[in-house]
């Protein structure tokens, strides 16, 4: 694919884990997809959770879909949501990159704070 569109989705493809942090960071949108992660709901009942307006939670739902964190399925005039789990994989990724040196980090800090003494070759 040749010209601006094939550049933007070029573009875009690094972005997501940044797109699903941005989306992650707003404690009410964690809330929905906890809400929605074991299956669909529909808009009102995830409305219905929160003390904020329709409208609030409206662009809540819109920036988890941009995002790629909800899917939505459309049943006669209701809209069901449910998480889209796929979706979290370069964040997954992306913190993994990070996991085994903080974790020698916490060995190494255990180790010094309470190092072990000397085993004695009679222990055997």
């Amino acid at each position: 694919m040749k010209g601006p569109i094939a550049e933007r989705n070029q573009s875009r493809t690094p972005a997501a884990p940044d797109a699903v942090l941005r989306a992650l960071a707003d404690p009410h949108r964690r809330h929905i997809l906890r809400l929605v992660q074991h299956g669909e709901l529909p808009a009102g009942a995830i409305a219905a959770a929160f003390t904020l307006t329709q409208q609030a939670v409206s662009q809540h739902i819109g920036v988890l879909k941009q995002a790629g964190l909800l899917t939505e399925r459309r049943e006669g005039t209701r809209r069901l949501y449910t998480l889209h789990h796929e979706s979290l994989e370069p964040v997954r990724e992306l913190l993994a990159e990070f996991w085994p040196d903080a974790l020698r980090r916490l060995k190494k800090a255990v180790e010094t704070a309470h190092p072990q003494p000397p085993r004695d070759s009679r222990d055997r």
